[in-house]
């Protein structure tokens, strides 16, 4: 089956049958043509505007004080205190502090049980 090329908005080519091609009257096939060139001059005059407005952001942004490595420092703390306060990273900070706890009354009572003391209320003091 015969293929035939249309262009995208984007400029890439998409193959079709030419049998889908046929379908389509002459003059549906002039409006959808026409209807793709507007598209894609609307596509490029959003491009420009965008563009004109990441500048301005820019120049705003310099004007303030606020350079890249402002943001990425932000970003950054922003980042970390959502890790902070996360219910993982809580969990695991209580994890090993109670862990930290639990080590050091193990080394108190093991301790206190060596003592003259605590071996005196067991009855067989060595």
């Amino acid at each position: 089956m015969p293929h035939a090329r249309t262009e995208t908005s984007v400029g890439t080519y998409e193959s079709h049958s030419t049998s889908e091609l046929e379908d389509l009257t002459e003059p549906e096939q002039r409006e959808l043509k026409t209807k793709l060139t507007k598209l894609e001059a609307e596509i490029v005059t959003l491009r420009h505007v965008l563009a004109a407005k990441e500048r301005r952001c820019g120049e705003l942004k310099r004007k303030l004080g606020l350079t890249a490595l402002v943001g990425l420092r932000q970003n950054l703390s922003k980042s970390w205190l959502d890790v902070q306060v996360s219910n993982t990273y809580v969990k695991q900070k209580t994890s090993a502090a109670l862990s930290t706890m639990g080590t050091l009354i193990c080394r108190k009572l093991g301790g206190v049980k060596k003592s003259a003391t605590f071996r005196s209320f067991e009855g067989n003091p060595k």
